[in-house]
């Protein structure tokens, strides 16, 4: 029998690149939560001052029991003021016309620009967060977890202990932000690592297994949480960046860490807002009209390189407003 020739694959078929699929492994957004922790202010110019006004003496009892004849004792209160100044970060990304002209649509080269740009930023401002208030000695009450079931003063048992009393804790110190401030707080940031271990705790799920808190008892949620420890939202700071030099290999890390911070914030600060801090966004120079409160994406010409530039440009001045209103618990687990 002679022998019989067929063709093979790769004879019946050229590959291509699908134009329905594409794999780009990359973080959402909702795992950010600086601009959340801290609310947005848009601001007009890159440097200006704010008017504070301290609360001890509207915490004052000075009333006088009125003796006929007498005149009116007079209360004061005091005003000073801070500042804040906006920095500008920029970063840029180049796209070749050679490369534009021979790339394959479904890589949508200028879409991919713009959100690498994008994330880079939201990267920066987490970061930057993190540093300056997800750490201690920046708030009025620190406090500092241990591996014991005996903690000192400013101590508590590392949550990742079954017998630590997370809620007990939370509460003592909103009860005592609220004794120095006449506030309770109403944000808990959590590391995503504190976040996870607290799902599993054996107190928090046998108050949700036995409806101590509304929802499904089967399944621990940001909202039963939120309800557990008394604040009105739970963030969660999921998002990572790979702190490796670039071309190395990535060493990629949670930007929260092993913490949490509790918080009172005003979810719409204006004038005569009480808040732990505000995150100051400059709308003018480069990030004039910018999307996203102060983070801009623009493109521009390179003529000498045959290229088009894609630069983000963003200003802001994430800043602490009220020492009072913060509680900082480091080292919260292993």
């Amino acid at each position: 029998m002679g022998s019989f020739l067929q063709p093979g694959r790769a004879d019946v078929h050229i590959d291509v690149a699908l134009s329905n699929f594409s794999l780009a492994v990359r973080q959402g957004l909702d795992g950010f939560v600086a601009d959340k922790a801290f609310p947005i202010v848009s601001v007009q110019k890159q440097t200006d001052k704010y008017f504070v006004v301290p609360q001890d003496k509207f915490l004052l009892d000075d009333m006088e029991k009125r003796a006929p004849g007498t005149g009116v004792p007079m209360s004061n209160y005091t005003v000073s003021n801070d500042s804040y100044l906006c920095d500008v970060w920029h970063a840029g990304h180049r796209i070749p016309d050679e490369l534009r002209d021979n790339a394959d649509s479904q890589l949508k080269i200028d879409q991919q620009g713009i959100e690498l740009l994008v994330k880079k930023g939201m990267i920066r401002k987490e970061r930057a967060w993190a540093a300056d208030f997800f750490t201690t000695s920046v708030w009025t009450g620190d406090q500092t977890g241990v591996d014991s079931a005996s903690p000192s003063t400013n101590q508590f048992g590392r949550w990742d202990r079954d017998d630590s009393d997370p809620i007990r804790v939370i509460r003592a110190q909103a009860d005592a932000m609220q004794a120095r401030s006449g506030l309770r707080p109403n944000k808990l940031v959590l590391g995503r690592l504190v976040y996870s271990k607290l799902l599993d705790h054996p107190d928090l799920i046998d108050r949700v297994k036995y409806g101590q808190v509304p929802g499904n008892p089967a399944q621990m949620s940001r909202q039963a949480l939120a309800a557990l420890f008394e604040v009105n939202e739970i963030l969660v700071m999921e998002a990572i960046y790979n702190s490796a030099a670039e071309g190395a290999t990535a060493v990629n890390g949670f930007i929260g860490g092993k913490s949490a911070l509790l918080l009172y914030v005003d979810p719409a600060p204006g004038l005569q807002s009480a808040t732990a801090g505000v995150t100051f966004s400059w709308n003018g120079g480069p990030a004039t009209a910018g999307v996203n409160q102060g983070m801009q994406v623009g493109r521009q010409r390179d003529a000498l390189k045959y290229s088009d530039e894609l630069h983000l440009f963003m200003a802001f001045d994430q800043k602490k407003t009220s020492a009072a209103l913060g509680v900082f618990f480091a080292t919260a687990i292993n």
